[in-house]
């Protein structure tokens, strides 16, 4: 965000049981920076601070404000609120989410709370009142959602349509590791690739790492090492669209070899440089260099 420049403001509103803090989820995985029930009154005051350029030089450009009938009487100063963006010319987008009245009544009845505006525990009637109530909001909603009909899934699939960039919203993390420090505990995708030649066993090479050129070249110089990264690439290919559809926000996929060394070192930075030239979001880390070069060898 540059200097002066207000963040993407979406307000999240809507019914009790719409499905809101689902959707507020999605927006914190599309990098939206979420506030949950905060009072509308606070509204000037969070974007005028959010304006201001970040210490580190990296501001918040994408803000999702959640806000409700639960916040009493405070939600009744969200007109005010909305008064004082339109005046100031600051752009903000209102996403509404609804579902039927007996859907809302059956997702009560299976969590056992009680709906905000309930009273002796009259579900329908706090639902009836509460659309009533929010009628005006509605009408000013930039997208209007119901979620009736739709799966957790479903409902993920379509914020992340109006709201984040489908190509990047799976962040990769790609991490190379030894086999004989354990598998990373958190890895989705674990390959083994003890099968190509060992650096370790060439004098010459055996005291340095993946990240030096002479050991890259030599595992890279393996046919096999050339066959798998091709046909790893390609299953990745396959596999990451497949992943966004089923609303997957973050792919671990890890390396290993015995050390984590020499082989998984240079093939987690090879398969990084690959995946980022597909335009995807990739961090390559690598775990137990560490201990080597920290002294612990193996």
């Amino acid at each position: 965000m540059t200097e002066n420049a207000y963040p993407r403001l979406v307000i999240v509103t809507g019914l009790s049981g719409a499905g809101k803090t689902q959707a507020a989820r999605c927006l914190e995985d599309l990098g939206f920076f979420c506030v949950d029930n905060l009072p509308p009154s606070l509204i000037p005051g969070l974007v005028d601070l959010l304006r201001q350029p970040a210490k580190n030089g990296k501001g918040i450009d994408k803000v999702a404000l959640v806000m409700d009938i639960r916040g009493g009487q405070f939600f009744d100063d969200l007109e005010e609120a909305l008064v004082y963006l339109d005046s100031r010319g600051i752009p903000y987008e209102i996403l509404f989410l609804e579902a039927a009245d007996e859907v809302l009544v059956r997702r009560y009845k299976e969590t056992r709370r009680r709906h905000p505006l309930s009273s002796g525990g009259q579900i329908l009637e706090g639902i009836i009142a509460e659309r009533r109530r929010l009628e005006e909001l509605r009408g000013r909603a930039t997208k209007i959602i119901d979620t009736s009909e739709l799966t957790p899934r479903q409902l993920k699939e379509q914020v992340a349509e109006l709201f984040g960039d489908s190509r990047r919203q799976l962040k990769i993390s790609i991490i190379s590791f030894g086999y004989k420090y354990g598998i990373p505990l958190d890895a989705d995708l674990v390959m083994d690739v003890r099968f190509l030649p060992n650096p370790y066993y060439n004098p010459a090479l055996r005291p340095f790492t993946g990240h030096d050129r002479c050991v890259a070249d030599f595992v890279m110089a393996s046919p096999e090492a050339q066959e798998f990264i091709a046909k790893f690439a390609a299953l990745l290919r396959f596999l990451i669209p497949q992943y966004q559809l089923e609303g997957k926000s973050h792919l671990v996929i890890a390396i290993g070899c015995t050390g984590g060394q020499h082989r998984s070192v240079t093939l987690a930075n090879k398969l990084g440089e690959i995946l980022r030239g597909d335009s995807y979001d990739v961090v390559v880390k690598h775990r137990d260099l560490i201990r080597y070069l920290s002294g612990g060898r193996r």
